[in-house]
């Protein structure tokens, strides 16, 4: 006989665990930067102060050792990573500047391919907040940067894609605007070798500054002069 709905058997449900939520892990915090910074101008104001010098590679290691009583290893290195990302640091890294070391002497050239991040990170840095189109000033400066290095077109554009594997383009615009510069000045200088004219003379006659004629007669045959527009970023 069949048992009617109101007498069926209660069944009693263990009530479902809630899980526990899994603590949220705990970061460590972030050093304070500012009283390391503030104690390595009052320290080094000749590479922290009025003027950001390029550091020596080693400097972490040699501040360390030289005031372990000053600077924990984090703090230090975080307000050395925070002061060589500065504006101010690569503006000084991109115009060429050498390395110094804690006593203030220049001990290294800052190498080619550093000195092009700092020209490339300045320019990103700046065209995101320019509506200025800065391509022909970072393509000048990089030009410049160039023609100071000492270093083939060749060697030049390798080490510069090593660390900047994305810059082909870049690269190819400076050097279409090199050999634009190049011809030119040849050409100048077969003009001016048919002249029969004194370098005030042959300027006058074109329309060009007589320094810049007297220069381009000194040089001859090397690199051409990075354009007048090679201004710092």
């Amino acid at each position: 006989m069949t048992r009617p709905p109101s007498e069926a058997p209660v069944q009693h449900l263990e009530p479902t665990p809630v899980p526990e939520r899994a603590p949220k892990p705990v970061r460590p915090k972030a050093p304070e930067v500012q009283p390391v910074l503030e104690k390595l101008f009052e320290l080094y104001p000749h590479l922290f102060g009025a003027e950001f010098l390029p550091l020596k590679l080693g400097v972490f290691q040699e501040l360390m050792a030289r005031h372990p009583e000053h600077f924990e290893r984090a703090g230090l290195k975080a307000a050395l990573g925070l002061h060589t990302r500065s504006a101010r640091y690569l503006q000084s890294v991109a115009a060429g500047k050498q390395r110094h070391d804690l006593d203030g002497a220049a001990v290294d050239d800052v190498t080619p391919e550093h000195v092009y991040l700092a020209v490339l990170e300045l320019y990103r840095r700046k065209q995101g907040r320019s509506k200025e189109d800065l391509r022909p000033k970072v393509r000048a400066q990089v030009l410049a940067a160039f023609t100071g290095s000492g270093l083939s077109r060749q060697e030049y554009v390798v080490r510069a894609l090593v660390v900047a594997p994305d810059t082909s383009a870049l690269l190819d615009d400076v050097f279409a605007e090199y050999d634009q510069t190049l011809a030119k000045q040849e050409a100048l200088l077969r003009a001016f070798d048919t002249s029969g004219k004194t370098a005030a003379e042959f300027a006058d006659m074109y329309g060009l500054d007589a320094q810049e004629v007297s220069a381009m007669l000194g040089r001859r045959s090397p690199a051409p002069a990075a354009p007048a527009n090679a201004a710092s970023l």
